[in-house]
């Protein structure tokens, strides 16, 4: 915690923090970072971190390397996709975490494996599903909160929306049947969904990025699939989306649009530039101003209802006991998945 930091936080008094491998040096160091953040604010905060395994591991140097999606998935073993949940869960928790944003549900089309790897568990959105649906249940068991991403699907996209826009070609009729499954079959067991900076123009008509166009947020998620939890833009700093317009247009559209939370990451001036530019927007045009209102208002109730789900408190500082127990669980979870994808392998 440093002293911009805590004027940052008392001043713009946000949901939730997210921290990444670059803010997480050692277990208790997390813990009390995520502590101090929460008492520049005074009240609960979403905690968050991407924890998926495999390339998406904020703490792989804190407790150890965690399997990825697609190794977990490989052993065809349902009750080690939801040991897969629970102790991701567990090891975020035992930090101060409370939201994990994951799990993945893009399709593993053959045209992002380039750039999602390991990510992603198949191309069928029924098995998609089916891992999914045990890993979910799995933090739960942890008393962690997951999410669904990267909403409507990023399986067919070719490039990197960290750095560019991918562009999908592919017809709503298609999409529903296939990327959309995982958001219609789990819209009550997702308490987040991430929506991607990916464009459709055959849904929209047009290259705008799903994270701000109205038509993927309130009507296809909200109305269309009856989505009713919390929706999360994915990072608005990142390229996919800022070669759309600069931060300030992102965060107002993105809202404007059918989000409730942005992911603002990275870059300080990114955040005041998001925040400044929602207030501004809200006292200029009186309608923004009643939209931005509700969403506060559903955000706040949202929080307290899905903390107290899973009877959220601070844990205690973690002990080097209690670190070495989480890492040795770890480790014998990696190897549970490496045999059991042995012997699956033998027996086909």
């Amino acid at each position: 915690m440093s002293s911009g930091l805590a004027s940052l936080l008392k001043r713009i008094r946000p949901a939730g923090v997210i921290l990444f491998a670059r803010n997480i040096t050692g277990a208790e160091q997390t813990w009390r970072l995520l502590k101090d953040c929460e008492k520049q604010v005074e009240s609960p905060l979403f905690r968050c971190v991407d924890l998926e395994g495999g390339t998406v591991d904020r703490l792989r140097n804190v407790i150890g390397p965690t399997p990825a999606p697609a190794e977990v998935f490989a052993s065809a073993d349902r009750k080690l996709f939801r040991k897969h949940g629970r102790v991701i869960g567990e090891n975020c928790r035992a930090l101060g975490f409370n939201v994990d944003f994951a799990p993945a549900v893009d399709l593993a089309f053959d045209a992002s494996r380039p750039v999602m790897t390991s990510r992603l568990v198949s191309a069928d959105p029924r098995k998609t599903v089916s891992y999914a649906r045990e890993f979910l249940a799995g933090l739960r068991q942890a008393q962690m909160l997951g999410c669904g991403k990267h909403f409507p699907g990023l399986g067919e996209g070719k490039l990197d929306s960290h750095h560019q826009l991918p562009v999908i070609e592919k017809p709503f009729k298609t999409l529903w049947q296939q990327d959309l499954v995982p958001y219609r079959d789990l819209r009550r067991q997702i308490p987040f969904v991430m929506v991607a900076h990916a464009a459709y123009p055959e849904v929209t008509g047009d290259r705008v990025p799903a994270s701000l166009a109205k038509k993927w947020m309130t009507e296809i998620l909200r109305r269309r699939i009856g989505y009713s939890g919390l929706i999360v833009s994915d990072d608005l700093t990142m390229g996919g989306v800022l070669a759309a317009g600069p931060i300030e247009q992102a965060a107002v559209e993105s809202v404007r649009a059918g989000a409730d939370l942005c992911l603002v990451c990275h870059q300080e001036q990114f955040v005041m530039r998001a925040y400044q530019a929602l207030i501004g927007e809200a006292e200029r045009d009186s309608r923004f101003g009643i939209r931005v209102a509700e969403v506060a208002g559903k955000v706040e109730k949202g929080k307290r209802r899905l903390l107290a789900a899973i009877r959220w408190k601070n844990p205690a500082a973690p002990r080097w006991s209690r670190i070495e127990r989480l890492r040795r669980q770890l480790w014998e979870f990696g190897e549970q998945v490496r045999l059991e994808t042995i012997r699956q392998q033998e027996t086909e």
